[in-house]
C-alpha cells in the first residue's frame, strides 16, 4: 500500500511541478529564482493518531483490577479509557460505536471483557501497548442486561433481559450448553415475569451458589451442582443492586423506593433490616416516605471495626435542587458526599482481590457525567485525592487552542512556578491510588506546550511534551472586567447572551513571553509576563472606534454620512447613558448607544499575581446604535511593542508601549487607490445607495447569540464558502463583508524598490488581498516611549483566491525567518543605573537579514488561503510557485511548521484531508483523508505544530493529537506506555484451622465439569456468534502468559521491525524446550489451577 501511495506521490509531484513550469512561464521572472535544495520527501511523512487527552466524554460504565491497579472506563460512543498511573493512559475505540453497559476485568490477567448495548461481549488484551480484541460473541436473539465473571474462574455469567443466565467461556468465546432459565429460577406458582436481570454473583464462600437479582424485586439463591433454587427473596420495590457480605451469610439490595435491605440467605420469608437512608422517620412507627432510587449499594467490610455501605442516590424528594450524593454509612455515621455532577457509576478499591475476606477498603472511585472523583475513606472527613489525569480540559468549553512545539526550554519551569501557586488545597496526603503499568520511553526531549481558551474567560497553559498532558498555570482573563451581579444588573450593551468573555483568538510569543488575548465582547487584551506580583493601581485601557463606512479615503473623517444615518465626528462625543433595551434600529440618529464598551473595566487597584499580568486592556466601542464586530484576526510583536487586530470592518494598530492607537481604518481605505474591485464611486452621491441594501448588511453582521461559539473567522468562512458557490453577490455585500482574515509582522521588503528589509505589517483579507503597511519605528530605549511609530500603506497589492489565512517568510535559502522578538526580561524589578545603561545600548533581537545586506539577497513570501497557496519572491514581488490546494473544498487551517530541519506547509481541508507541500516549491508531500469537517468545534479548534505535531478537540472533553511525521509514528511503540506488569496475585485468605477441620470457609467447585461440552451439551447455535477479533495472533501471543508467551511475544517484535530470525532460530528452539520442560515441572500446579486461568496456546 505504501509503495502504491509513493507511485501516486511521484505522479502527484510530477503533475505539481509540470504546473509549476508553467506558472513560472505565465510569470518569467526578472531573474532565474535561485534553486533552494529542498530535502523534505513524500516517505518523511506518515499520518496516525497519537494520544487522546481529557475526560471520557459520555461516560456510561467502571472498572478496576486491585492487582493490576488499572482503572477502566467504557462510553456512551464506545470507546475504551484505560488509566494507570500518572501518564500512563490508553483509548480505544469499539468499531460499531455502541455504548459499553458494563466492563470486567480479568483480574491480573492483562485482559478485560466489554459489554455493549448492541448485546455483543468483546475480550481486549492489555497486554500489548495498543490494546486489541481478541473475541467477540455477539448475542442474537436476546438482550445482555448484566454480567459477573468469579475472580480466577474462566467462566462468565451473561444475564438477559427475558430473565435467562448463559454462560460463556473467556478462553474460546463460546457459550456452554448450561443455561438457567428465568422459569425454572423463580417459583412455578409465580403469574408474572421477573423481569431483567439486573445483578449475578457468586457467594463469596460457596462458588457454587449463585445469587440471581431481577428488576422486579426477586432475588434467587441458584444452587449450580443440582440445578435448582436454594432460595427465593420477594420485596414489593424493584431491585437496582444487589451487594454480599464477604462471609457469604448475608446480602443486601438497593431499591426504587429509596430503602436498602439486608437479609440472612437462610431467612428469605422477610428481610433482617431495612433501612432507608434519607428518609424521614414517621413517629408513630410508619414506613418513612418513600425516596428516590438506591442505583447502586457496595458492602465492604473491616477487620478493625464496622463495614462500610456506600451507595447513590436515595435522597429524599424534597430536596429539590440538591446535588448528587454519594452516601458513606460506616457504624453510626453517615456522611452524605455532594457531587458536581450526576453519578454514572462508583466502585469501593480495597486491598483485596478475594471476595471471601475481610474487604479493607481504602478509597472509593466515583465517575461523574463530567469528571472523575477518589474518595480517601482512611481519613477523617473523606477528602477526595488530587486528580493527576489532565481531566479538567473541560471546566470551561474549550473555544479555541494553540500549540507550540520546540519552545524555549526554560518557559515551561517558569509557568510551573508561577501555576504551583494556584494549587487547591485540603486534599488527601496519599499518593494516588491508581498506579498501575509502566512509562514508555520519551524519545521525544523537545518541550511542547497546548494553550486552552475557554468560554469563561480563562487560559490555560499545558505542558504537552513527550506525549503527557499536565496543567502548567490558570489565567482568568476576566478579572479585569466588572461582575455583573445578576440579569437585570447586566448592562445591555452584551453582543452576546452568555459568556462575555469567551476566547477567540490567541497570539503568544513563546520568546518575549507577550500574550494577547481576543475575546467574543470585542476586547482585546495584552499580557506581560511577571514572576513578581504586582497591584495595578489604574488598569491601563484604550477604546477604539472601528466602524464599516463608505467614506471618501481622501475626504476628511466625518465630512460624508456613513451609510447609517449618523453623526460620526472626528473627536469622540459625550457617551451616551446606556437604553433600558439594546436598540439596532438604524432609521432614527437620537438616543442611539454611542461609544460605549461592551464590557466594563474595574476602576479599583487589581492585584496581580506572579505569572500573566495585564499590561493593556483595548475594547472596540458602540456605532451609531451597532454593536462592534468581533475580532476575527490578532497578531503581537514584542520587538516593535504592537499589537494589532482586524473584523470585517477594518483594522486597527495600537501602540502598547506608548498605549496609543496608531492606525484605525476601514478596511477599503486599506487600499488607497489600488481597489481591486469595482465598488461604487467614493463620492457624496454614493449616500443614496439602497438603504434595503445597506440595512440587510447590518443585519447580518449583528452578532447571533447561537454564532457565539463560532470560530472568530467562521462567519467569514461561511461567507466565502457560500461566495464559491453562488455568484449573485452583490459588490455592496462584498464590500462589506470584506474582513481582515490574517496578520503577520515582519521584517522584510516592504516595496519592489527595496534595497534592504525593513519592519512591515502584512494584511491578509477574507478577499484573498495582501496589504503591506510599512513601519517607521523609533531608535531603541527611552527614545522608543517618546517618539511616535510612523505607519504607511506601501501600496504593495498581492492577490490569491479564497481568504487569507497564513503568512510566513524565507531567507534566499529557503530557512523560516521568524518575526523580530524582544527577550523575556523580568520588568517589575527596579533596575540599578548601569542595568539603565545597558538597556539603553540594547537593540531588540531581530532574527532578520541584517540591513547592511546586498540586492541580491532575496526573501520568499509563504501566502496560504482557503484555497490556494503562493510563493512570492522578494524584493521582485513575482510569483515564484502556486499550488491550487482544493477546488471543491476550502482549507480551514494552514500552518507553516518545521520539521526534519526543514519547512512545509500544512494544510487542513472543510473535506477532511490532510495535506502537506514543500517549500518553498510547494510540491506535494502528503494528502490523506483523516476526517470530515463535523462541527465548528474541529474547525475553530485544528492546528499543525512543528515536529510533525497536531491536535483538535475531538469531542467537547478530549483533545486528540496526531502525528503527521513518519519518524515519529515509529517511535510511537516506544513512548507509549505498557498498562500490563508482571504482579503476583496475593495469597488466598487462610481458612483457619478450625474451619477446615469442622467445614465452612470457602466451597471451590470445578465449573469446568459443570459448563464444559461433555456434561452441559453444546449452546444452540442461533444464540449467539462468535467473531474472531483483529488482535490476531498479535494479540493470542502477546496474551499469552509463561515463558512460551513471552518468547513469542519477543519473536514477534523482531518480525516487525523487519529483522531476520534465522540467527536466531537455534536459541529459540533452545528456549522452547527449556519452556517445556519447565511446563512439565509445573503439570501438577497447572492442574490444581487449571479452572483459573483465561489463556490458550
Amino acid at each position: 500500500m505504501r509503495k502504491f501511495k509513493k507511485v501516486l506521490d511521484g505522479l502527484t509531484a510530477g503533475s505539481s511541478s509540470a504546473s509549476q513550469q508553467q506558472q513560472q512561464q505565465q510569470h518569467p521572472p526578472g531573474n532565474r529564482e535561485p534553486e533552494i535544495q529542498e530535502t523534505l520527501q513524500s516517505e518523511h511523512f506518515q499520518l496516525c493518531k497519537t494520544v487522546r487527552h481529557g475526560f471520557p466524554y459520555q461516560p456510561s460504565a467502571l472498572a478496576f483490577d486491585p492487582v493490576q491497579k488499572i482503572l477502566a472506563v467504557g462510553t456512551q460512543t464506545g470507546a475504551l479509557r484505560l488509566f494507570g498511573r500518572p501518564g500512563v493512559e490508553c483509548y480505544c475505540q469499539h468499531d460499531s460505536g455502541a455504548a459499553v453497559i458494563q466492563l470486567q476485568f480479568l483480574i491480573n490477567e492483562g485482559a478485560l471483557v466489554s459489554v455493549l448495548a448492541d448485546d455483543t461481549l468483546h475480550l481486549w488484551n492489555l497486554r500489548q501497548k495498543r490494546p486489541a480484541i481478541l473475541h467477540s460473541l455477539k448475542f442474537c436473539r436476546e438482550r445482555v442486561t448484566f454480567c459477573h465473571l468469579p475472580f480466577q474462574s474462566k467462566w462468565l455469567y451473561v444475564g438477559t433481559e427475558r430473565g435467562n443466565i448463559h454462560i460463556v467461556n473467556v478462553e474460546s468465546f463460546t457459550l456452554s450448553g448450561y443455561v438457567i432459565m428465568w422459569n425454572k429460577a423463580i417459583e412455578l406458582s409465580s403469574k408474572s415475569h421477573p423481569g431483567p436481570v439486573v445483578h449475578i454473583s457468586d457467594n463469596p464462600m460457596d462458588e457454587g451458589k449463585l445469587l440471581i437479582g431481577y428488576e422486579s424485586g426477586t432475588v434467587v439463591l441458584w444452587d449450580l451442582k443440582s440445578k435448582k433454587a436454594d432460595y427465593r427473596y420477594t420485596y414489593d420495590e424493584a431491585i437496582h443492586s444487589v451487594a454480599w457480605h464477604h462471609e457469604g451469610k448475608q446480602f443486601i439490595c438497593s431499591h426504587s423506593d429509596g430503602t436498602l435491605t439486608i437479609w440472612n440467605v437462610r431467612s428469605p420469608a422477610k428481610p433482617v433490616q431495612t433501612i432507608t437512608p434519607h428518609g424521614k422517620q414517621l413517629k408513630d412507627g410508619k414506613k418513612p416516605e418513600p425516596c428516590k432510587p438506591i442505583l447502586k449499594v457496595e458492602f465492604k467490610t473491616t477487620r478493625s471495626g464496622e463495614p462500610f455501605i456506600i451507595l447513590s442516590g436515595g435522597l429524599s424528594y424534597d430536596t429539590v435542587g440538591r446535588r448528587p450524593c454519594l452516601t458513606v454509612m460506616h457504624g453510626k455515621s453517615t456522611a452524605v458526599l455532594e457531587m458536581d455532577y450526576p453519578i454514572v457509576d462508583f466502585l469501593t478499591l480495597c486491598e483485596t482481590p478475594y471476595p471471601n475476606d475481610f474487604q479493607e477498603p481504602y478509597a472509593v472511585v466515583v465517575l461523574l457525567e463530567k469528571d472523575l472523583v477518589l474518595i480517601d475513606l482512611a481519613q477523617n472527613g473523606y477528602p477526595i485525592f488530587e486528580n493527576p489525569y489532565p481531566l479538567s480540559i473541560h471546566e470551561s468549553p474549550v473555544t479555541c487552542c494553540e500549540y507550540f512545539a520546540d519552545c524555549p526550554v526554560d518557559l515551561i519551569p517558569a509557568l510551573y512556578s508561577v501555576g504551583a501557586r494556584q494549587k487547591r488545597q485540603g486534599y488527601s496526603k496519599k499518593e494516588w491510588p491508581i498506579n498501575g503499568g509502566n512509562w514508555g520511553l520519551g524519545a521525544q526531549s523537545y518541550p511542547e506546550i497546548i494553550i486552552t481558551g475557554h468560554a469563561d474567560g480563562s487560559v490555560k497553559f499545558w505542558d504537552a511534551s513527550a506525549i503527557t498532558l499536565q496543567v502548567l498555570y490558570k489565567l482568568k482573563t476576566s478579572k479585569v472586567f466588572e461582575k455583573s451581579r445578576n440579569k437585570d444588573d447586566r448592562p445591555n450593551t452584551d453582543i452576546v447572551d452568555e459568556d462575555p468573555y469567551a476566547i477567540q483568538i490567541i497570539s503568544w510569543c513563546p520568546e518575549s513571553r507577550m500574550l494577547c488575548i481576543a475575546g467574543v465582547s470585542a476586547h482585546v487584551i495584552i499580557y506581560r509576563f511577571s514572576k513578581q506580583e504586582v497591584i495595578t493601581e489604574v488598569i491601563p485601557m484604550l477604546e477604539v472606534r472601528l466602524f464599516y463606512e463608505i467614506n471618501d479615503a481622501e475626504s476628511p473623517e466625518g465630512e460624508q454620512p456613513p451609510p447609517l444615518s449618523t453623526p460620526v465626528g472626528g473627536s469622540n462625543p459625550q457617551p451616551i447613558p446606556p437604553q433600558s433595551h439594546p436598540s439596532t434600529s438604524s432609521s432614527s440618529s437620537d438616543g442611539l448607544r454611542d461609544n460605549v464598551p461592551c464590557l466594563k473595566v474595574k476602576n479599583s487597584p487589581l492585584k496581580q499575581s506572579p505569572g500573566y499580568q495585564t499590561e493593556l486592556v483595548i475594547q472596540l466601542v458602540w456605532v451609531g446604535g451597532e454593536p462592534p464586530q468581533q475580532i476575527t484576526s490578532l497578531a503581537v510583536n514584542s520587538s516593535y511593542g504592537l499589537v494589532v487586530f482586524g473584523n470585517c470592518n477594518g483594522i486597527a494598530m495600537i501602540d502598547y508601549l506608548q498605549k496609543a492607537v496608531l492606525l484605525n481604518l476601514g478596511t477599503i481605505e486599506l487600499y488607497g487607490s489600488n481597489d481591486p474591485y469595482r465598488r461604487e464611486p467614493r463620492s457624496p452621491r454614493k449616500s443614496r445607495q439602497p438603504s434595503g441594501a445597506g440595512l440587510c448588511d447590518i443585519n447580518e453582521g449583528i452578532v447571533v447569540p447561537e454564532d457565539r461559539c463560532k470560530s472568530p473567522t467562521s462567519d467569514v468562512k461561511d461567507n466565502s464558502f457560500s461566495r464559491s458557490r453562488s455568484s449573485s453577490v452583490t459588490s455592496i455585500d462584498k464590500e462589506s463583508r470584506e474582513a481582515i482574515s490574517a496578520l503577520h509582522f515582519c521584517e522584510t521588503f516592504t516595496r519592489k524598490a527595496d534595497s534592504s528589509p525593513s519592519p512591515s505589517l502584512w494584511v491578509g483579507t477574507t478577499l484573498g488581498t495582501v496589504l503591506v503597511i510599512a513601519l517607521n519605528l523609533p531608535p531603541g530605549a527611552e527614545q522608543r516611549l517618546l517618539q511616535p511609530v510612523i505607519v504607511s500603506p506601501s501600496g504593495t497589492i498581492l492577490r490569491l483566491k479564497g481568504a487569507v489565512l497564513r503568512m510566513a517568510f524565507l531567507d534566499t535559502t529557503g530557512c523560516l525567518l521568524p518575526p523580530a522578538y524582544e527577550p523575556w526580561k523580568e520588568h517589575n524589578v527596579p533596575e540599578e543605573k548601569d542595568e539603565k545603561e545597558k538597556l539603553k545600548k540594547r537593540r531588540p533581537v531581530s532574527v532578520s537579514p541584517s540591513s547592511s545586506q546586498e540586492i541580491s539577497e532575496n526573501q520568499y513570501a509563504v501566502i496560504c488561503s482557503e484555497k490556494q497557496a503562493k510563493v512570492i519572491s522578494l524584493p521582485t514581488q513575482n510569483c515564484a510557485y502556486k499550488q491550487n490546494i482544493t477546488e471543491t473544498s476550502f482549507v480551514l487551517r494552514g500552518d507553516i511548521v518545521a520539521l526534519n530541519n526543514s519547512i512545509c506547509l500544512a494544510c487542513f481541508c472543510a473535506n477532511g484531508h490532510i495535506m502537506t507541500f514543500s517549500l518553498p516549491s510547494l510540491r506535494p508531500l502528503l494528502d490523506v483523508y483523516y476526517l470530515p469537517l463535523t462541527n465548528m468545534r474541529i474547525a475553530r479548534t485544528f492546528c499543525f505544530t512543528n515536529n510533525g505535531q497536531a491536535l483538535y478537540l475531538v469531542s467537547p472533553t478530549e483533545i486528540q493529537r496526531l502525528t503527521y511525521s513518519q519518524e515519529t509514528c515509529e517511535n510511537l511503540q516506544e513512548m507509549l506506555g505498557e498498562l500490563f506488569t508482571p504482579v503476583e496475585t496475593p495469597e488466598a485468605p487462610n481458612r483457619g484451622f478450625f474451619k477446615g477441620l469442622f467445614g465452612g470457609g470457602a466451597q471451590s467447585l470445578d465449573r469446568e465439569e459443570l459448563f464444559g461440552e461433555s456434561s452441559s451439551g453444546k449452546a444452540s447455535r442461533s444464540l449467539a456468534q462468535h467473531i474472531p477479533g483483529p488482535g490476531g495472533i498479535e494479540g493470542v501471543k502477546g496474551a499469552a502468559s509463561g515463558v512460551v508467551g513471552e518468547l513469542a511475544r519477543a519473536r514477534l517484535a523482531l518480525d516487525e521491525r523487519g529483522q531476520k530470525l534465522g540467527d536466531l532460530e537455534e536459541r529459540t528452539a533452545a528456549m522452547l524446550s527449556s519452556a517445556d520442560s519447565f511446563s512439565k515441572h509445573a503439570h501438577e500446579m497447572m492442574l490444581k489451577y487449571k479452572d483459573k486461568k483465561w489463556y490458550q496456546f
